[in-house]
């Protein structure tokens, strides 16, 4: 009759603490889905009251919900000890001389800390610029609390230690640049050329919305082997340079080609000796 007792209210207790647990795990899950919308409409109204840009609102917002998800898991686990009758504050308080020893491995997480801070206070990056840090370039997807995700232009997903990043270079800050090298032959004049590719330059500031600035023949950039090189440069809205680019590239090759400009490329000459 005892052991059944015992029994019953072990199987009580196992009932209430899963009971328990269950709960716990719903409740954050909920918490955690409701305080991310809240985050969100929060910001999306910061977005249309502020004159604050879209990486900035992106950055922000993903930097609140991580931190947010942070505090959840913390309350999740301090909850879960009550439901096991361990005191939280008993168990931080003897783990603190084991925290003193792990201390120093932990200098890092503090410096990816302190210059995530400072990444967001200088406001040196946001969501969705193009940069090159640590030799390695893309797109900023997030700047967190411990590591920047950069994704890379071959899809690659970048993950860096906050600590790890020493130089920053921001490409999306302001206008970029589009550079156009093009080669003629020698035998070909110089000035006409020249006025050829203005022609097509002119052209392409009217088409295209992406052109701020130029594009501008600027004059002969190099005297090669076998070629005349001119250059042309303009200015274009940000991750628009390429597209730019490209564009030149093909309205040149075309405009040269109808005027009957040589490019100039490699020629192999085989001589045979007959006897």
């Amino acid at each position: 009759m005892f052991e059944n007792e015992i029994v019953v209210n072990f199987l009580s207790g196992a009932v209430l603490i899963i009971g328990q647990l269950l709960l716990t795990i719903i409740v954050f899950f909920i918490a955690k889905s409701i305080g991310n919308k809240v985050i969100s409409r929060g910001f999306s109204k910061m977005a249309e009251q502020r004159n604050v840009t879209q990486g900035r609102i992106m950055t922000l917002e993903k930097l609140s919900k991580n931190a947010w998800s942070y505090t959840l898991f913390f309350v999740f686990v301090t909850i879960v000890l009550t439901i096991f009758d361990l005191n939280p504050a008993g168990l931080i308080a003897g783990a603190g001389v084991i925290g003193l020893a792990i201390g120093f491995g932990a200098q890092g997480l503090v410096s990816d800390i302190v210059t995530g801070f400072f990444l967001l206070l200088e406001r040196q990056i946001d969501v969705e610029d193009y940069v090159t840090i640590g030799g390695l370039d893309g797109i900023v997807e997030e700047v967190g609390i411990r590591t920047t995700k950069i994704r890379g232009f071959d899809g690659t997903l970048h993950y860096i230690p906050n600590r790890e990043i020493g130089s920053v270079s921001n490409h999306s800050r302001g206008n970029m640049r589009a550079l156009v090298d093009i080669s003629i032959s020698y035998d070909d004049d110089i000035t006409k050329a020249m006025e050829v590719l203005q022609t097509v330059c002119d052209k392409l500031a009217l088409e295209m919305e992406e052109i701020v600035e130029g594009p501008d023949v600027v004059g002969v950039q190099a005297l090669g082997n076998s070629d005349v090189v001119l250059r042309i440069v303009s200015k274009t809205t940000n991750m628009n340079q390429w597209a730019v680019e490209r564009r030149l590239r093909k309205e040149i090759k075309e405009a040269l080609d109808a005027n009957g400009i040589e490019i100039p490329f490699p020629h192999q000459v085989y001589i045979t000796k007959s006897e």
